[in-house]
């Protein structure tokens, strides 16, 4: 259980990238790949929007994708999860220090094993240990609704490794971590996980599959679901600091930047930042 969950944290770490969204953002082609020039940079580098768990039914990878990543000389995560100190911080991460059953309240408790039963078939009780970001990942990966899950992040590690690139990335498991305990009360997360469905993941997938970026960007967008406060520390924060970071980077090589597709788009979306910093940022659509 302890090697499902490793996995599982990392999702739970940056779901919430990939499906909560602004409801006021400047309108986006359908392309998940961006080309970013212009401004001083020598070579282009790009920005690549990730679905962070896809069932091998679904997933696809464009030749425009592999052309653009083989273009470039080093791969951007949000956190490089090639390197085994962050490995190990992502299964730590998913450990409770105390049970559920101590850190929540009885209601709290009733609510998450009502999803956790609805969703996997297992009670709470079997799950005590584990902190709610784990529990969080764990759902979300059974709304895919198939046995395994691929992931994109990995497979452009396993590409950047047979192509000699470097790899980094923007954050830590940590400063993830931290994040989402900033963004969310327990109350609040497990709120999040209610709303956690089969639907809506299907339907997420289908705007992906389509590289509808805005519709992925917005499927999620009600207001109820992310507060203001979630919405500063798992978006805007998080954007502004990365494209702040990029043009020092690009500068030095050409970067094929990786992140979760709800970060694209957006009035503080990282494609609106990086064209108010002065880059062209245009989509690659072949």
């Amino acid at each position: 259980m302890k090697k499902i969950f490793t996995s599982v944290a990392a999702v739970a770490l940056i779901f919430c990238s990939t499906i909560q969204a602004q409801t006021k953002s400047p309108k986006l082609e359908n392309s998940l790949l961006w080309e970013v020039s212009g401004n001083g940079l020598s070579k282009p580098s790009y920005v690549y929007g990730t679905i962070h768990g896809m069932c091998p039914t679904d997933y696809f990878m464009a030749e425009k994708t592999k052309n653009a990543f083989q273009k470039s000389d080093k791969l951007i995560l949000e956190i490089n999860l090639s390197d085994p100190i962050e490995m190990a911080d992502m299964q730590k991460a998913g450990i409770a220090s105390e049970p559920l059953s101590k850190t929540l309240s009885p209601e709290q408790l009733s609510k998450l094993d009502v999803v956790l039963q609805k969703n996997t078939g297992l009670k709470i009780q079997q799950l005590d240990g584990f902190t709610l970001a784990a529990m969080m990942g764990f759902i979300s990966m059974k709304t895919f609704d198939c046995e395994t899950i691929k992931s994109y992040e990995s497979d452009f590690i396993d590409l950047a490794k047979k192509e000699n690139k470097s790899i980094g990335g923007f954050e830590t498991v940590k400063k993830q971590t931290n994040m989402l305990a900033n963004a969310y009360t327990d109350s609040e997360l497990i709120e999040t996980v209610e709303d956690f469905s089969k639907a809506k993941t299907k339907k997420m997938v289908e705007d992906y599959k389509a590289e509808n970026v805005m519709n992925v960007y917005n499927d999620f967008a009600d207001e109820k679901v992310m507060s203001k406060t979630a919405k500063k520390w798992i978006l805007d924060d998080r954007n502004k600091d990365w494209a702040q970071r990029m043009p020092g980077m690009m500068k030095k090589e050409s970067l094929f930047v990786a992140v979760g597709v709800g970060h694209l788009a957006g009035e503080e979306g990282v494609i609106n930042l990086l064209r108010k910093a002065g880059y062209k940022v245009k989509p690659v659509t072949k």
